[in-house]
């Protein structure tokens, strides 16, 4: 059956970004750390291909908020942003951002199109599924994105790359949930240089 996987990666104390996100630093200050399993000498490691394969083949759509899209704030005006992946995004499927301010689809090279979803995580999850036909649907953060899709039950496993970084602040993935919510079992361990990868099913009462 298809499914929805959110996946992120996750310092060792709980951080998916850090500090003071900014265009110069999109992931915060140190957050580029937590990613050194898929962008550096270790990339090609087949555990780490593994988990790169998991999140990416076969996904019918994908959801993100929209800092996790760019920098750019309030209205968007002409500053023709169109993400932090260059002519041809990694997703190649339908992309619904989370954002309080309208803006027309931006079609990208690959068969990636961004569209921007202005009434919520519910909304922007309709949308993805009827355009998945089918398919699995991936959460791809960041933070505020991921914990509206857990909070609204719309996740059924939750994968985490964790990196040995301590980053101090930043954007939690778990805040603002009560004790034992979500309900989760712990599904796979896998292990590579530097990261241990965890999946996690989420437990429906």
């Amino acid at each position: 059956m298809p499914r929805t996987n959110l996946s992120m990666s996750l310092s060792a104390d709980g951080f998916v970004a850090g500090p003071h996100q900014d265009r110069d630093h999109p992931l915060g200050v140190g957050g580029e750390r937590l990613h050194g399993w898929h962008l550096g000498p270790d990339k090609d490691h087949p555990v780490n291909r593994q988990v790169v394969s998991d999140m990416m083949d076969g996904i019918g759509a994908t959801i993100m908020g929209r800092n996790m899209f760019g920098p750019i704030r309030g209205e968007w005006g002409d500053s023709g942003w169109t993400g932090w992946w260059g002519e041809e995004p990694p997703y190649h499927c339908p992309v619904f951002v989370l954002t309080h301010h309208a803006r027309e689809p931006v079609e990208m090279a690959g068969g990636t199109t961004f569209h921007f979803v202005t009434d919520g995580i519910e909304s922007a999850y309709a949308r993805a599924e009827a355009a998945a036909g089918g398919r699995d649907i991936s959460i791809a953060g960041g933070a505020s994105c991921a914990r509206q899709a857990i909070a609204a039950g719309l996740v059924d496993e939750i994968d985490l790359q964790i990196s040995p970084v301590i980053l101090d602040s930043g954007e939690r993935l778990f805040d603002g949930f009560h004790a034992g919510t979500p309900e989760l079992e712990l599904e796979r361990v896998l292990e590579a240089p530097g990261v241990a990868h965890l999946r996690f099913r989420i437990i429906r009462s």
